[in-house]
């Protein structure tokens, strides 16, 4: 973590959310970003949503530091080990958050067309009240809060390339999100989201 990073607490009922702008220096941001690009092994898995299914719009990669599968959508991923770069980020995530992550799963964006529809990470793999730490590469995204008993509560925040965001407590119950298609033109997003697998 950068000695000049800044903490916001994002304030949301029944949400702990917190976002760390700064999280990397945008020299180790931009290594990381063309390094991940290069050498994970991305996927595109089907998806089935409203018994229709159709290429993920999205590719993604699951890495552990055991064997553990994940399943989320009717997808079942199988972790590798984690590269290098992985562990690094995933120490320096840990310090910060005081937790230990056992999982990352990766999300490539490769533009604007590709996305993530509103969702809650309450698979029962997550435990209770997990929590999960996310490291954006790249183009900046929205990422979009809506709570879930009055879709009318919303919220958002412009994920920067180098940032870290953090949801935890009952986030996951009150509360889904998302990453929506834009028409801008834009580069790619890589996004890390460390987790624990129980």
């Amino acid at each position: 973590m950068e000695l000049f990073d800044t903490k916001i607490n994002l304030d949301l009922p029944n949400a702990d959310i917190i976002y760390h702008p700064s999280f990397l220096s945008l020299e180790r941001a931009n290594h990381f970003f063309r390094t991940l690009g290069e050498t994970i092994p991305w996927q595109q898995d089907q998806i089935t949503v409203f018994g229709k299914t159709h290429p993920q719009p999205r590719l993604t990669a699951l890495y552990a530091d055991n064997d553990k599968t994940y399943s989320y959508s009717g997808i079942t991923m199988n972790p590798h080990s984690f590269t290098p770069e992985l562990q690094q980020i995933k120490k320096e995530v840990e310090q910060l958050t005081q937790n230990t992550f056992t999982t990352c799963l990766l999300n490539f964006y490769r533009d604007g067309r590709d996305s993530n529809g509103w969702h809650s990470d309450d698979e029962k793999e997550l435990g209770t009240n997990p929590i999960i730490a996310s490291v954006s590469l790249g183009a900046e995204r929205f990422f979009q809060l809506r709570n879930k008993a009055d879709k009318g509560i919303k919220s958002k925040i412009l994920l920067q390339h180098g940032s870290l965001l953090i949801m935890k407590g009952a986030t996951q119950h009150f509360w889904q999100h998302q990453i929506p298609k834009t028409s801008k033109k834009i580069g790619g997003r890589i996004n890390l989201t460390f987790r624990v697998i129980k």
